[in-house]
């Protein structure tokens, strides 16, 4: 019997364990870990998003992989973990901005979003039948002429950053922001950061070609993606900083095949 308590609290979302621990919300976390590396970095010009895109596959059309999406005029976001959970949260974000511009007729704020998204995943861990997402997004925008930066937990938990990450490289992105991150850099900056930090969390296997970025710039307060002519561009500056990866860079980074959850 005693071999079998700990499998009581890990086969519901709903079960605390007896140290007060949600295993199912825990196991979603483990999901987002295992995820493509995304980076938010906000400076007083904006703010920007970056995903090293993981294309386990040269049979994959990398185009095809889409981990920065838009959600209003001015707010965009990246994800990692499942992308089929990621897709659904985005496309019920769409439409709780699309309901605020029709009852309020005004654009939606970049906190009111997340605490929605933040909420609806919140009841995932609360009642029984159903599971966490296995996702976290970082919501970018800006409000009011301000950047705004939001990181959403599986379990509905809601901080706001002025740089963090998300997925696999976390961990070697943050030690980066730790470091060179300053609020007053420019928007270019921010981006060249960003590049950097995946670069060195990307365990030799960087590839310029699967990076994807979005900016939101505070004069127009529009989210755009850059081309890759533009991210090619920041790429390079990188590379006569550091060393051009050799061998194989198919893009990607620690996590194993095995572990791509993403696809």
């Amino acid at each position: 019997m005693k071999d079998m308590a700990p499998q009581m609290y890990d086969r519901a979302s709903t079960v605390f364990s007896p140290d007060g621990r949600l295993y199912q919300v825990e196991y979603a976390r483990e999901a987002v870990k295992r995820g493509t590396t995304a980076v938010g970095i906000k400076v007083c010009e904006g703010v920007v998003l970056l995903v090293d895109k993981r294309v386990s596959s040269r049979l994959i059309e990398a185009n095809s992989i889409e981990k920065i999406f838009q959600i209003d005029d001015h707010i965009g976001a990246a994800t990692s973990g499942l992308v089929a959970d990621a897709r659904a949260l985005i496309d019920r974000a769409r439409v709780e901005a699309q309901v605020n511009r029709v009852s309020y007729d005004e654009p939606i704020g970049v906190e009111v979003i997340s605490k929605k998204i933040c909420d609806h995943k919140q009841t995932f861990t609360q009642y029984g039948g159903i599971r966490p997402y296995g996702t976290s997004l970082l919501i970018a925008g800006v409000e009011d002429n301000k950047p705004r930066l939001f990181e959403t937990d599986p379990s509905g938990a809601l901080l706001e950053y002025k740089a963090t990450a998300i997925g696999a490289g976390r961990s070697s992105v943050i030690e980066t922001f730790e470091a060179e991150f300053d609020e007053k850099m420019t928007l270019n900056d921010a981006i060249l950061l960003g590049v950097e930090a995946l670069y060195k969390a990307a365990d030799g296997k960087f590839n310029p070609e699967t990076l994807e970025v979005g900016v939101v710039p505070v004069p127009d307060s529009n989210f755009r993606k850059l081309t890759t002519g533009e991210v090619k561009i920041y790429a390079d500056k990188i590379f006569e900083k550091y060393p051009r990866p050799e061998g194989d860079n198919s893009g990607g980074n620690k996590a194993s095949k095995e572990e791509d959850l993403d696809i």
